[in-house]
């Protein structure tokens, strides 16, 4: 799509407002992010979950945190088990990040691939001579792990508890015929076909915070992870039981789910680095997302730390994305088409800058130019070109919907580890692959 050749103003206070980068693997890249150093939460986003210079650039701002401003804990949409493995490499208890049974599940190459397992290199080596409360640590925010995080707990119980491990067994027995296939257990439970599980999982994470003194003395870590998987099968539960109700509610929950999380991960006064897509991490109130009575990461977090929470958005026009046509179908290299000229991504491609920062907190002419709705572009893990206005556009208002925004004009795909198709297990953002 050709931009526009009409001269836009707006166009003239993004050009004033916008910060030209450095690419993000140059030495000075990281020290352009020192003006949110002293948040407690930085929030990074991605405006695809297939687009290598969105990993690169939270690599680099993550590590320049870690480096200068004391941030210890990055937490990311992605399972909690399968985040833990890369957990345990970063902290030198395992030898890979990848091992077979990690990010099996589709879409594997969003976090499978060449620039995370850069990134958890560099996180290794930042851990070298930490004492082990110092270390960086990578979580999971996700809420898909129902199979993963049941075998989790009763793991964990069949070492420290074997007596509570055979009743743990019993109650997450109401679950386990739908594991494989959760969005099942959904369906039936609307239709009156199945009771809900609901109180069955939630005494097993009773039962473990009551236990927590005994359990946690015995290995601290070890307990913290085994709560945390009751958590995800106490919220995955009410997720797939939702999931019929309509796409709002459901979102809800997950979003909730995952930003409850973040709170446990912060509450001990850690600061932490998000990633996460634009959808999440943007304010929803500022979206067509939050006018239809949806919440997110992002919104939860500014209300709760008002501007000790910073959320950056990132942006591309044009390039190629790793995605698929369609859910559970074969990854592939796409082309992102270049944006539609009625887009924020237009603006700032019309800005002529290849690569920039744009500061919105005190941008004052900018943001009251960019005070009225515009369309922005989100792709998932799915790609639909053909229908890419119905598909992956929507309706914000930038500068309420980020405190800055990262532009990249053109980007290219993610470098997967591995090309092996997903094995058995849950629909990870199935339906909004988001």
């Amino acid at each position: 799509m050709a931009p526009s050749t009409k001269h836009n103003p707006i166009v003239d206070h993004l050009r004033g407002a916008a910060e030209p980068l450095p690419a993000p693997d140059a030495p000075g890249f990281g020290a352009c992010f020192d003006r949110f150093g002293e948040a407690r939460i930085v929030l990074l986003g991605e405006a695809t979950h297939g687009t290598s210079e969105f990993y690169q650039a939270r690599a680099a701002i993550t590590q320049h945190l870690i480096e200068h401003h004391g941030f210890r804990v990055i937490a990311v949409e992605a399972d909690w088990p399968d985040a833990a493995m890369i957990d345990r490499y970063i902290g030198h208890r395992a030898a890979t990040p990848f091992p077979g049974d990690a990010f099996r599940r589709f879409p594997t190459w969003m976090w499978r691939n060449a620039e995370m397992l850069d990134f958890a290199r560099r996180l290794r080596d930042l851990n070298i001579g930490r004492a082990p409360q110092d270390r960086v640590r990578f979580r999971g925010l996700d809420v898909y792990s129902l199979g993963a995080s049941m075998a989790a707990v009763l793991d964990y119980l069949d070492r420290v508890d074997p007596g509570a491990a055979r009743q743990a067994r019993d109650r997450y027995g109401c679950l386990t015929p739908w594991h494989a296939k959760p969005e099942r257990y959904g369906r039936e439970v609307m239709f009156g076909v199945k009771h809900p599980c609901e109180a069955a999982v939630t005494e097993i994470l009773t039962d473990l915070q009551d236990k927590r003194a005994a359990y946690a003395a015995q290995d601290p870590d070890a307990y913290v992870d085994a709560t945390q998987n009751a958590r995800i099968v106490r919220a995955a539960e009410q997720y797939y039981r939702t999931l019929y109700r309509g796409s709002v509610e459901s979102w809800n929950v997950r979003d909730r789910h995952m930003f409850e999380t973040l709170q446990t991960l912060v509450a001990g006064g850690d600061k932490a680095v998000v990633w996460a897509h634009n959808s999440h991490i943007g304010h929803a109130g500022a979206t067509a997302m939050g006018w239809e009575g949806e919440f997110n990461i992002g919104e939860l977090a500014k209300t709760a730390h008002g501007d000790a929470a910073v959320l950056i958005g990132f942006g591309t026009d044009r390039g190629t994305v790793a995605a698929a046509d369609d859910w559970d179908a074969p990854m592939r290299i796409m082309d992102v088409r270049p944006a539609r000229p009625d887009s924020h991504e237009a603006l700032f491609r019309e800005a002529g800058l290849p690569l920039s920062l744009t500061d919105l907190r005190e941008a004052q002419a900018l943001r009251e130019a960019l005070a009225q709705p515009r369309l922005e572009r989100a792709i998932g893990v799915v790609y639909r070109p053909d229908t890419e206005r119905v598909s992956h556009y929507f309706d914000a208002v930038l500068p309420e919907q980020f405190d800055a925004y990262v532009w990249f004009e053109e980007t290219r795909a993610v470098t997967p580890l591995a090309r092996k198709p997903a094995g058995a297990g849950e629909d990870l953002t199935f339906p909004s692959g988001l």
